[in-house]
């Protein structure tokens, strides 16, 4: 279908597309798979080089292809994931892969180029891409990152997107239906960031829904970061995390930057550089327990790091549901195999869900709304799942008032309904 309106989820982890009918009717799209058709549209990146020179080119793949790819490539690549986490952070800057030098806006416009291939109408269709309350980092630069987002769908062929945040998106989806109105908090956790919107919702004239944003708060604390907590505690010291190498004569410990880059998604594919793999192969040389930090060269050279992933992710998901589980790990010579109970778990991840509920509070406390006027709250995405985070919502507002979304339609359905909306009030003016 030509669409009439277009709604974006661009997420840390996987991104979504969905179109709206001009009768207000939303479908995502789906891409076609090995596993079969998807929705969530891994947000990733593979580039390798093919070809003899002089004839020598970059080649690229996005989304699960990217995923097939990473899993079963043996010559030289690199592996990109989770770019979304560096927007708001001048560190990161431009990368060179095979010689060419990249911006993050260029590597996010390749993404973005292939989310959006195809589709009928383009060009012209209102667009709204979601973005998160408060982006990620220690000290994100919010006119930094939407500079650097806008600049990406222009390079995608979308020179005209408005933003939203994202929990107004999965807010406009829950209340589509609704018959009276309604005082909602929307919690919205992605890949990188954990926002919160309190929204005051009526519905309006024509089946559209009048929305009063009462406040947002977020915190760059989410999936990924309890991921961090899983490698930091039960990966890392297999690692060479806290092991010793020599120097003039003197025990020094291994330096922490290396395992703290490791233990993050979008840090890791920038590892493999001809400096840090130098540096490292010169600390194997002195290194007490050499083995250790050969395997993480090992990772580091042999792109692991989505391997690494699924095995952090499955354990993850695994103590959603159970006591404990095993976390295995086994590729290329290494092998981790290490028990995790969920208290466990749930000890190393608490200081972030005390700073998720910090910014819960701020939401709250900035509407003037206390937790007990609040008469829905609509979570949305994987951390929703988490026991610890569950325990947190229900203790808050009470099992019956809370209600779980699909983690990867909701937000990108609901900015769809959102341009729709916004299309229509800007003719109707």
């Amino acid at each position: 279908m030509t669409p009439a309106a277009i709604g974006i989820d661009f997420g840390t982890t996987n991104s979504v597309v969905a179109l709206a009918g001009a009768d207000g009717s939303v479908v995502t799209r789906s891409f076609a798979t090995k596993q079969g058709a998807v929705d969530a549209y891994r947000s990733a990146l593979m580039f390798w080089r093919e070809g003899r020179p002089p004839a020598t080119r970059i080649a690229h793949v996005s989304g699960p292809d990217a995923l097939d790819m990473a899993l079963g490539m043996t010559t030289e690549h690199r592996f990109l994931q989770s770019l979304k986490t560096h927007l708001s952070s001048r560190a990161f800057q431009e990368t060179r892969l095979f010689g060419k030098l990249f911006r993050l806006e260029d590597l996010i416009g390749v993404f973005l180029a292939d989310l959006v291939a195809g589709l009928d109408g383009l060009a012209g269709t209102p667009l709204v891409s979601g973005r998160p309350v408060v982006f990620a980092g220690e000290r994100p630069d919010e006119d930094l990152a939407l500079g650097r987002l806008r600049t990406s769908y222009a390079e995608a062929g979308m020179s005209q997107v408005d933003f939203a945040y994202e929990p107004l998106g999965a807010a406009y989806w829950y209340a589509r239906e609704l018959t009276r109105p309604q005082t909602m908090l929307v919690a919205d956790f992605g890949g990188g960031t954990s926002d919160f919107s309190v929204m005051r919702f009526e519905p309006g004239a024509a089946g559209r829904l009048e929305a009063t944003p009462l406040s947002h708060a977020g915190v760059g604390v989410a999936g990924d970061t309890f991921d961090y907590r899983i490698i930091e505690h039960a990966i890392s010291p297999r690692l060479g995390k806290g092991t010793q190498y020599r120097s003039f004569g003197k025990l020094l410990p291994i330096p922490a930057h290396y395992h703290a880059a490791f233990a993050q998604w979008h840090r890791l594919s920038l590892m493999k550089s001809r400096e840090t793999m130098a540096e490292l192969k010169a600390l194997i040389r002195d290194a007490v327990e050499p083995d250790r930090l050969e395997d993480l060269l090992t990772v580091i050279e042999y792109d692991l790091g989505y391997e690494l992933y699924r095995a952090v992710s499955a354990a993850k998901i695994a103590l959603s549901g159970a006591d404990d589980t095993v976390l295995r790990f086994e590729q290329t010579g290494i092998s981790i195999e290490r028990r995790i109970t969920r208290n466990d778990f749930e000890s190393w991840i608490a200081q972030d869900v005390a700073a998720i509920e910090a910014a819960l509070d701020r939401a709250l406390v900035e509407a003037g709304v206390a937790a007990e006027a609040i008469e829905a709250v609509f979570m949305t995405g994987g951390t929703s799942h988490v026991p610890a985070v569950r325990a947190l919502f229900d203790r808050r507002f009470g099992r019956e008032r809370i209600h779980v979304g699909d983690a990867f339609r909701s937000v990108a359905s609901g900015l769809a309904l959102l341009a729709l909306d916004r299309a229509r009030a800007s003719v109707a003016a």
